[in-house]
């Protein structure tokens, strides 16, 4: 199965997605991940990824088109990913309907987690505490949330004319949320 989590920033995406992965056996990519690695890293892709990240703006397209595209060709996501984090623009979507369409395979499920702004900003904030990330800050979580707003709301609409997209609201515990996406999933 192939999915894509979609949502603001600090709607739920990874942990859900480490829920799924657990229970279906496939494989998480998630963009941030893969970019904080290369911050971490000091490679060239996170130096040029970490001015924008910190930010809170969007790394460009065809950075992020490339390591999706590399990454779903690796083996271990042949029985099934979940996309977290990707696409976040039209042009990643459409990239990423060529790319599966050259690989073979597409999209099952899109699932769109929805999670009011006041709820987001103190998830991120806390979030930023615990784990000491540089790009959640004040001024950056809330020009991510603009970000997405302008940039990836419009997915919603793009996926919903498929007839692959899913609501869920994305508030309650975690296993209340993962009750959600299961009932979606029907596994």
């Amino acid at each position: 199965m192939n999915l894509i989590f979609l949502g603001p920033p600090g709607a739920g995406k990874g942990t859900q997605a480490k829920i799924v992965v657990e229970r279906l056996g496939i494989i998480q990519v998630s963009t941030g991940d893969i970019l904080r690695a290369a911050v971490k890293n000091g490679t060239e892709l996170g130096l040029k990824a970490k001015a924008y990240m910190d930010r809170g703006d969007l790394v460009p397209d065809e950075v992020v088109i490339g390591i999706i595209e590399d990454r779903i060709k690796e083996p271990d996501c042949s029985a099934g990913f979940i996309l977290d984090g990707f696409p976040r623009t039209m042009e990643q979507a459409k990239a990423l309907d060529d790319i599966l369409s050259k690989l073979g395979t597409k999209i099952d499920h899109v699932i769109n987690f929805e999670v009011n702004e006041e709820e987001l900003v103190s998830r991120l904030m806390a979030r930023a505490e615990a784990e000491g990330r540089s790009d959640d800050n004040p001024e950056s979580v809330r020009n991510r949330l603009r970000v997405f707003q302008e940039k990836t709301q419009p997915l919603v609409d793009y996926y919903k004319g498929t007839g692959i997209l899913r609501n869920i609201y994305g508030l309650g515990d975690i296993q209340e949320v993962a009750g959600k996406v299961q009932a979606v999933l029907g596994a």
